[in-house]
Formats: structure tokens, C-alpha cells, sequence
């Protein structure tokens, strides 16, 4: 414990403030909205330059959630919370996906619970980094 009373241990609690990210403008009244395969698309375009699978195979995608007005709220997980690119992470996810037609205001954040396991991976995610 050091003199203004925070105590030091073994784990790492990331500050979750800094792992959100907000893209996009609210689409018009009556205008289509995105389809969920449209999402995804977007997402499986977004890659953790350490890994050579994309987030959404990777299973780091755990809620997509689309609004009747078009905007999206996407909840993620990093494979290790002091991933290097944890800050730059929902940015990017946010930034591909109001890119696509039909979307309305993305909201992106990162969540540690439930904490990612290699189990979450597609199956074309284990084959191509050689777990199966």
C-alpha cells in the first residue's frame, strides 16, 4: 500500500472509460436501417494486429444490438486486458461499422466480464491460427 492508501496486487482493473467509442450521426426519420449481416460484415473487416482473425471469428463480439433508428450498440471483449491496443479497439469497430448504409449513432464498449476464451472462436478462427 503506498502513502495515499491504493494497494498494489497481482490484477489488472482497467479503467472502462477508456475503452469506449462513439461514431455516427442518428439517420433520418423513416430511412432503412442495417441489417444485422451488414454488421457483421463490418465487424469481420476489423483486425487485432496481433492475430490474423477478425474480431468477430475471434468471438470478441459479444452483444450487437441494432435500434429501431438505426443505431447500434455493441458490447466486446479484448483476449487479455492489457491487450496493446485496448484503447484503439472500440474506435475501430465504431468507425467500421458507421461506415455501413443504415446506421444510426454506434456506441462501442469493451467488457471484461465474462472474460474471452479461446472457446468463444469460430471454427474458421481455430483453423486458421492451427487450434484444430
Amino acid at each position: 500500500m503506498d502513502h495515499s492508501g491504493n494497494s498494489y496486487g497481482s490484477s489488472f482493473e482497467p479503467d472502462l472509460t477508456e475503452y469506449t467509442a462513439t461514431e455516427g450521426t442518428p439517420l433520418e426519420e423513416g430511412a432503412e436501417v442495417a441489417s444485422e449481416e451488414q454488421i457483421v460484415a463490418a465487424m469481420r473487416e476489423v483486425y487485432d494486429p496481433e492475430i490474423p482473425v477478425n474480431i468477430y471469428d475471434l468471438g470478441l463480439i459479444y452483444t450487437n444490438d441494432i435500434a429501431e433508428n438505426g443505431d447500434v450498440n455493441i458490447t466486446m471483449s479484448l483476449t487479455a486486458p492489457g491487450c496493446p491496443v485496448a484503447g484503439e479497439m472500440p474506435g475501430m469497430v465504431a468507425s467500421a461499422v458507421s461506415q455501413v448504409d443504415g446506421t444510426g449513432v454506434v456506441d462501442v464498449k469493451i467488457v471484461w466480464e465474462p472474460e474471452w476464451t479461446p472457446g468463444l472462436m469460430s471454427e474458421d478462427a481455430k483453423l486458421a491460427l492451427g487450434m484444430i
